[in-house]
C-alpha cells in the first residue's frame, strides 16, 4: 500500500501520547485568499516527467525572478521539475531539473529535490544562500518504481548555478533511526542558524497502517549528522485532531524572534490540510489552533487535500503555495495569499 492510497483511507491511528499545547496562528501568517486554480498543473503529455501529477513545491527568488522546484510523476517515479515566474501567479514551465539515472542504484527510479538552503526570514525575498562557493539542496529518493515505493533516504546536493546539481550520498537512512522512522523518510527541509544546520524531515513507521511524524537532525559541517534526542519534534495529535495520523512535510522559516514550522496534518477521515507550529529554538514546539490553509468546498480543486507548504513574501503579500488535490485525484500546485489580488477577490 502506498502513501497516496493510505491518505485516502479513513481508518484512525493511536495518538502519540505527548500532550499538545495550542496557540493562535499569528495574523501575519494567515493566507485566506486562494486563487482557486492550479498555477502549475500536470502536463498530461505522454512520457513527460510530469504527465500524471505535480506535487511538493519549493519557491525561491533569484536574479530578479521567482522559481519553483517541484516534483513530477510519470507513473514510474518522482523526478524534479522547474518553473519560473515574474509575479508568483503566472508560471512558465522550465522543464526537467533533475531526472532519474538508470545507472544509479540510488536514483534509478526517483530523484526529488525538495529544498534549497535559503534566507530564513519568511518576509525576506527568499533567496538561496551559498555554503562556500555553492548552493546546497536536499533530496529524498525512493528505491523502487511506483508512487513513493520503498523506504526513502535523504541526502544533499550542491550547485554553482542552481541548474546543474552534484548529487551526494545519503546522510539519513531509515534503518539508522528510531522506530517512528523505520518505514522510510519523506520531504526534507534545510535551515542554517548561527552556524548550525538543521535538517527537518518526516518519516513513517514500518507497522501498517503507518503514522507519519516530523523530526530533526543537526550538523556543524553538512557531513556529520546527529538526530535530535527529542525526536519526533512534531508528533501526531490525539484522536479527533487534524494531525491524528500524519504530521508531515515540514517547511521551516523564521518569523521575528521565533520559528514557524508549517506542516500538513492528516486526520482520521482522510483529509489533509496545512497546519502550523511555532518554536523559540527549533526544538520546543507549540502547535497552533486551526488550519493555515484548509481544504475547499465540494467541487473545488482542493476539496480533498490542501497540503505541503512553501511560503514566500513579495510586495507585502505572503504567498502560501501548496499541493491541491480534488476528489477526482487531479493533483497540482496552487497558492493562497495574505491579501486579495484582483483575480482572487
Amino acid at each position: 500500500m502506498n502513501r497516496r492510497r493510505f491518505l485516502g483511507m479513513a481508518s484512525s491511528l493511536a495518538a502519540a501520547g505527548r500532550p499538545a499545547v495550542a496557540a493562535p496562528v499569528p495574523a501575519r501568517l494567515l493566507t485566506p485568499y486562494k486563487v482557486n486554480r492550479l498555477v502549475v498543473a500536470p502536463s498530461g503529455t505522454h512520457g513527460a516527467f510530469d504527465e500524471k501529477f505535480v506535487d511538493s513545491p519549493f519557491v525561491y527568488s533569484h536574479g530578479g525572478r521567482f522559481y519553483m522546484v517541484f516534483i513530477g510523476y510519470d507513473g514510474t517515479g518522482y523526478q524534479t521539475g522547474l518553473a519560473s515566474s515574474e509575479n508568483l501567479i503566472d508560471w512558465k514551465p522550465e522543464g526537467l531539473l533533475l531526472g532519474r539515472d538508470p545507472y544509479s542504484d540510488l536514483f534509478r527510479y526517483n530523484v526529488a529535490l525538495s529544498w534549497i538552503l535559503r534566507e530564513n526570514d519568511v518576509f525576506s525575498p527568499g533567496r538561496p544562500k551559498k555554503v562556500g562557493d555553492r548552493y546546497v539542496g536536499v533530496y529524498h529518493a525512493y528505491p523502487q518504481p511506483g508512487y513513493e515505493a520503498g523506504p526513502a533516504v535523504i541526502g544533499l546536493c550542491r550547485s554553482r548555478d542552481l541548474r546543474k546539481w552534484e548529487m551526494e550520498p545519503p546522510i539519513l537512512r531509515p534503518e539508522d533511526g528510531a522506530r517512528w522512522e523505520r518505514g522510510g523518510l519523506y520531504k526534507p527541509c534545510l535551515v542554517e542558524d548561527r552556524g548550525v544546520f538543521h535538517l527537518f524531515y518526516n518519516a513513517k513507521t514500518a507497522e501498517k497502517p503507518w503514522r507519519e511524524q516530523t523530526g530533526a537532525a543537526t550538523s556543524a559541517d553538512l557531513r556529520t549528522w546527529k538526530r535530535h534526542p527529542s525526536n519526533p519534534i512534531i508528533v501526531n495529535g490525539p484522536a479527533g485532531s487534524p494531525d491524528e495520523r500524519f504530521a508531515s512535510d515540514p517547511c521551516v522559516v523564521s518569523v521575528g524572534k521565533q520559528w514557524a514550522l508549517f506542516y500538513f496534518g492528516l486526520d482520521a477521515s482522510g483529509v489533509a490540510r496545512d497546519l502550523l507550529a511555532l518554536s523559540p529554538d527549533l526544538v520546543r514546539v507549540t502547535k497552533c489552533d486551526g488550519a493555515v490553509v484548509d481544504v475547499g468546498p465540494p467541487g473545488s480543486i482542493d476539496e480533498k487535500y490542501a497540503h505541503k507548504a512553501s511560503v514566500i513574501s513579495h510586495g507585502g503579500v505572503l504567498y502560501h503555495f501548496y499541493c491541491a488535490v480534488s476528489k477526482q485525484n487531479r493533483r497540482g500546485i496552487s497558492v493562497a495569499l495574505s491579501r486579495p489580488l484582483p483575480e482572487t477577490k
